[in-house]
């Protein structure tokens, strides 16, 4: 990896730590003013609002993601927790609320690219196939040679 690489890296890295640190806690701590949604996403956020638990636990987990991600530990299993609330941010934004998808478009190319730098982690989990063997003694209806 050069060294323009590593920068480039590790400013995509704290960038979106920052971005899912930073917006995790202002789901409990409300500095950054949000206009309320309208319509459709108003009617989709209040739902899970009435649930009473998925807002703490969606913020709580971009809290600690993020932080992983400014911290630098555990980068690749912030990066798979990080997938599906990506998904769901850009699925919001897309069918929802339109006007505001330029950031998880962002946060996407972001994501992608750091996963990118990590594929040597994540290509064991692309396998078709699991190259291990599997153990006689673990084959079901079969009795162990030795036996």
């Amino acid at each position: 990896m050069t060294r323009t690489q590593f920068k480039a890296k590790t400013a995509t890295r704290l960038l979106l730590g920052a971005i899912f640190t930073v917006f995790g806690l202002n789901g409990f701590l409300h500095f950054i003013p949000q206009p309320p949604p309208t319509g459709l996403a108003a009617v989709f956020a209040g739902g899970l609002g009435a649930s009473g638990y998925f807002f703490p636990l969606l913020k709580g987990t971009e809290v600690l993601v993020g932080l992983a991600l400014l911290s630098n530990r555990f980068v690749p299993l912030a990066l798979t927790v990080l997938a599906p609330i990506v998904v769901n941010i850009v699925a919001f934004h897309a069918f929802l609320a339109p006007s505001g998808v330029a950031l998880p478009l962002v946060i996407v190319a972001m994501g992608v690219y750091l996963a990118y730098t990590e594929r040597a982690v994540f290509a064991p989990l692309l396998r078709a196939r699991s190259n291990d063997p599997v153990p006689q003694s673990a084959r079901s209806g079969h009795a162990s040679a030795t036996a």
